[in-house]
């Protein structure tokens, strides 16, 4: 089986070669907006992406953030936002390089995946930092509905486009809803006012003929039965920090998920070669006998390249190696 051939394999309970990260199967095509966006240079200054938002790239680090402060937060008051946002217009961007991209994939070996960072919860407080935005939440959950109402509008009317201009088979959707903790918002909360959006934009996905695979590496245990009724197809970047067994329990193999190893407990430069290697074949163990599991690091990678190396070694060898095992 080739890459594709393999995670369809597991996305559908039939027997794979192998089992190992969904996202090796992926071909990213750098759409225009994640390009003026989130291609931000790496030299430590403060750039502004097109909702004003101020991002900074340090040398060495591995990507962008965000730097909101009272002095250059977009939105200063939740009861004035709709003076002081002005939402990108994406009509006349270029889509030119992206449409060559998506035709040179080769979509019998892997998926076309679309990279949709910044989903409705981040982009808010991405607009007035986390400490507004949470408080903005819980004390004027109103005007939030309004201000996400239009970012959802601007995330339905992109997915729209890239089903017209792109045709992916995936888009790769970031809403980080908690932490190693918790939530950010409390379960009702987050059902009250992010939910009814969040099942637009997985509507417009599937309307678009997309697989919805949401980004999010921490705490969804509490609205995992949420993730399924909205349609979320895949959960990518699940950290072992929520109950993953007692999730594929009660969402009865409903949703994929992609992730379980616990990549701050290896990614450390005095790990061990063995420790590294036991903890890939824990996660390969406790989470593949239930079915539509890729075992990965949940944020992609381990950043010591030589604990990465082990990692990718031992999910090769003891991945193909639980297969054969273990029959479907």
């Amino acid at each position: 089986m080739n890459l594709r051939e393999n995670a369809m394999a597991i996305y559908h309970r039939e027997q794979p070669d192998f089992y190992g990260d969904l996202m090796d199967a992926m071909t990213f095509i750098i759409d225009p907006v994640f390009a003026q966006d989130s291609l931000i240079p790496d030299d430590g200054q403060e750039h502004r992406d097109s909702w004003g938002t101020v991002k900074v790239f340090l040398p060495g680090e591995p990507g962008a953030h965000t730097r909101v402060t009272q002095d250059n937060a977009v939105i200063t008051d939740i009861t004035k936002w709709e003076e002081q946002l002005t939402v990108p217009d994406i009509d006349d961007l270029d889509w030119t390089d992206a449409v060559a991209q998506a035709k040179a994939v080769n979509r019998k070996e892997s998926f076309a995946c679309i990279f949709c960072p910044g989903g409705i919860f981040e982009r808010s407080h991405f607009l007035m930092g986390m400490e507004e935005a949470l408080i903005n939440y819980m004390e004027y959950p109103e005007e939030m509905k309004a201000l996400l109402r239009v970012i959802t509008d601007y995330k339905i009317k992109f997915i729209d486009k890239i089903g017209e201009f792109l045709k992916p088979d995936v888009i790769f959707y970031h809403d980080d809803w908690g932490t190693k903790r918790n939530l950010w918002l409390p379960p009702s909360v987050w059902r009250d006012i992010i939910k009814p959006y969040q099942r637009e934009i997985a509507d417009a996905i599937h309307r678009n003929d997309i697989l919805y695979m949401h980004h999010a590496d921490c705490i969804c245990e509490p609205i995992v039965e949420d993730m399924v009724e909205i349609g979320v197809d895949i959960w990518q970047g699940v950290i072992p920090q929520n109950d993953i067994v007692k999730i594929q329990e009660i969402t009865q193999g409903k949703l994929a998920m992609v992730g379980g190893i616990d990549g701050p407990k290896i990614d450390f430069v005095n790990t061990t070669e063995e420790e590294i290697r036991v903890e890939v074949r824990r996660a390969i163990d406790a989470y593949c006998p239930a079915g539509r599991f890729y075992p990965s690091i949940p944020n992609g990678i381990c950043f010591n390249e030589w604990n990465n190396l082990i990692v990718q070694d031992e999910l090769k060898k003891y991945g193909r190696e639980f297969a054969l095992k273990n029959p479907v």
